[in-house]
């Protein structure tokens, strides 16, 4: 009888163990499972709504469409103008941007990373000659100002971008257009007033923390090692950002410029204040005129025209050639980081 039990006892371990071992693999897929759908749900409400948006505005896509101005309250005509405008600001936008993300990305990755206040102050307080508390008060001073451009730069990214559009107004528009009219134009209105110039400005603004983090991450992705070569080799530190830093970073800085153009180009919240207008019938042509812009037309073509249901067709068709304005620009920037990063490595 006791030979018996002995038989059956491992038969009911195994079950045991079986048992544990389905409900462990059910634990397990279950987090997996739900994520699926989750990811399934966002691929799902993207397709409907791209496949909504191809759908209404695809039959409006013609040559007429694309190469000629609104006409009749904007129930009839094209976009040419805004197209023109979108593209006209976006790259002001990117010439502003990306250069001035990439300096302070540059100089808080390079020159003040890794330096520790309180040690600063303590050597600026142990400076026994005046030369010496001169100097380490300067590099006190300098590194709070990399601590305060750290902050604003993760303050800006948080902030709404009507906030950017109220700013643009207050500060490039009345204050600086409203200076420069004062000091070189007699007063006359010239660039106190919304122009592309004041709406590309705000707009880098708005897409700078997102130039200056991804930099930062390229830069830091740089193997220490490159720069310790360098330096060893005789290059000056300098030399060494330019020549061996910063091409090895080039591709992560061209990834933050495209997806600074991916943001700016949907923003419609800064331009509202700051340049665009409801209907123009010229193209910008100087730094100060006014322009059409694809985001803030669909918003006058959904909210402001006389008759909404005549202008759907429209307003899907500028829809759709706003993103695929926005994809064109990507792609050519893509295309760009692609061939720098051939270059790099044939060079390698």
């Amino acid at each position: 009888m006791s030979a018996g039990l002995h038989r059956e006892m491992p038969t009911t371990s195994l079950i045991v163990s079986r048992r544990v071992l389905f409900w462990e693999r059910l634990r397990e897929q279950v987090p997996i499972g739900l994520l699926a759908v989750a990811s399934a749900l966002i691929v799902a409400m993207l397709g409907i709504i791209l496949g909504n948006i191809v759908w209404n505005g695809a039959g409006q896509i013609t040559v007429d469409f694309l190469t000629t101005a609104p006409r009749a309250g904007m129930t009839e005509g094209g976009i040419f103008p805004a197209i023109f405008g979108t593209v006209a600001l976006v790259l002001l936008m990117t010439i502003a941007a990306v250069p001035i993300g990439v300096a302070t990305a540059v100089y808080l990755r390079e020159f003040v990373s890794g330096s520790n206040l309180a040690y600063a102050w303590a050597r600026a307080r142990a400076a026994r000659s005046w030369r010496e508390r001169l100097l380490e008060g300067l590099r006190v001073l300098e590194l709070l100002f990399a601590q305060g451009t750290r902050a604003a730069v993760n303050n800006l990214a948080g902030v709404p971008s009507i906030v950017f559009g109220l700013f643009g107004l207050g500060f490039f528009v009345q204050f600086v257009g409203g200076n420069i009219d004062r000091f070189f134009y007699g007063g006359e209105l010239t660039y106190g007033q919304p122009a592309i110039i004041w709406a590309a400005l705000t707009l880098a603004l708005l897409t700078l923390p997102v130039v200056i983090v991804s930099t930062d991450e390229a830069l830091r992705a740089v193997p220490r090692e490159l720069r310790e070569a360098s330096l060893a080799l005789g290059a000056t530190r300098w030399q060494t950002i330019w020549r061996v830093v910063l091409p090895e970073a080039l591709p992560g800085i061209l990834t933050g410029a495209i997806l600074a153009v991916s943001r700016g180009a949907g923003e419609v919240a800064p331009v509202l204040f700051t340049g665009a207008a409801y209907f123009l019938p010229y193209l910008p042509s100087r730094l100060n005129d006014q322009f059409m812009e694809l985001g803030y037309h669909v918003f006058i073509l959904s909210t402001q025209s006389p008759d909404v249901e005549k202008t759907k067709p429209l307003l899907y068709g500028t829809v759709l050639v706003l993103l695929a304005l926005t994809f064109a620009l990507n792609v050519v920037a893509v295309l760009i980081r692609a061939r720098v990063r051939r270059r790099l490595r044939v060079r390698a």
